[in-house]
């Protein structure tokens, strides 16, 4: 009984060094392993599909090792993989990467688990100016077939989302100052605009606009290219080169704006440079694939609760967990159903929610506190 109870400080010097080694031996090869598993799992997206293909034709037809199947086959394998799966992937990491950042950066702003890009208005943005767009667009700027420019409705939703972040900057900021509370609060309302907006386009719509509307905003990666996957290259740089700055700002920010200011930290650059990154990545990676909930709240919880709060690990974490995690959702959404592909939005809701209520039932001693 007393061996159960006994404090840890009388315990062997060798114990207490092993205990305190174990979460600083994770932190050092947590990122090493996020990107270990990434591959892996961008190799298992390439093979999977309607037509297989196996790691050696995997490698010849990337020039990697020598084939020996048909001629006929290696230019098929090298068409499958190179205009239609590696884009896709690539997209797919880009979009998972920016969703969980940005959900990871909003969080240490609000200094709240539970906020998120959508919450405030971002993500609404984007999707009524893509809904805009796919209902009025193709009669406006569309041509004989009524087919949009290429790479228009992207740019519309790229629009939407900063031009909604525009708006709440404005309302939540007085005499150079910006309010988090007023800024959350003023997304909800925008958030709310914005899906009545959404409701009234989809009953002006037709049924294939309808179609489009509804698969888009449940999110889908399909047609996913390199031009695509180019658009959002930059964004992830971006959140790299802000990196110390944000890290080390955000830690900060978690004792308390005053706290943070006394330590130097320029609160209001920082609030600035947060949100607009944040609406950046969000709203690129919402043009390009559609709403897709629950990334950017579970992956910055999980590697807060395995790695800590520090933002200088966990950001490019969230960014490698978030770009496998989309990855895997969107390999399951083109296979289990094939050659239907569900949207991927409904796989990664209902893999998530559940989740995150998990989640919730587990700390919820804490929130009553």
């Amino acid at each position: 009984m007393f061996a159960m109870t006994q404090d840890p400080a009388r315990r062997g010097p060798t114990s207490v060094r092993a205990g305190r080694s174990r979460p600083r031996l994770l932190r050092s090869w947590l990122l090493p392993g996020l990107v270990l598993a990434l591959l892996a799992i961008m190799i298992a997206a390439a093979a999977l599909g309607p037509v297989g293909l196996s790691p050696t034709r995997i490698a010849a037809a990337l020039g990697l090792a020598a084939g020996d199947a048909d001629p006929a086959m290696l230019d098929r394998d090298r068409l499958v993989l190179w205009s239609i799966r590696l884009p896709r992937i690539a997209t797919a990491a880009l979009v998972g990467s920016l969703l969980a950042a940005g959900g990871a950066v909003m969080q240490g702003l609000f200094r709240n688990p539970l906020a998120d890009p959508a919450l405030v208005g971002v993500a609404s943005g984007g999707a009524l100016a893509a809904a805009a767009v796919i209902v009025t667009g193709d009669r406006l700027l569309g041509g004989q077939n009524g087919e949009l420019p290429a790479g228009f409705l992207p740019l519309a939703a790229f629009g939407g989302a900063l031009g909604a972040t525009s708006i709440l900057y404005r309302i939540a900021t007085r005499r150079g100052r910006t309010s988090m509370a007023v800024f959350l609060l003023a997304g909800l309302a925008v958030a709310a605009l914005a899906n009545a907006g959404l409701g009234l386009l989809v009953l002006l719509a037709d049924d294939r606009q309808l179609r489009d509307v509804t698969f888009w905003l449940l999110g889908s990666l399909n047609g996913a290219t390199w031009w695509k996957a180019a658009m959002l290259a930059p964004f992830p740089v971006a959140l790299l080169i802000s990196l110390p700055f944000l890290a080390r700002g955000l830690d900060w920010l978690a004792l308390g704006e005053a706290e943070a200011f006394h330590m130097g930290i320029d609160t209001e650059r920082l609030k600035r440079l947060c949100i607009v990154l944040v609406s950046a990545m969000v709203g690129a990676a919402v043009s390009l694939a559609g709403i897709i909930a629950f990334l950017g709240i579970i992956v910055p919880h999980l590697l807060r609760l395995a790695v800590g709060p520090g933002h200088r690990l966990l950001l490019p974490a969230s960014a490698c967990l978030g770009a496998g995690l989309l990855l895997a959702a969107d390999t399951c959404a083109r296979t289990l159903a094939a050659p239907a592909e569900i949207p991927i939005g409904i796989l990664t809701s209902l893999v998530g929610a559940p989740f995150f209520l998990a989640i919730l039932l587990r700390q919820r001693d804490r929130f009553d506190q």
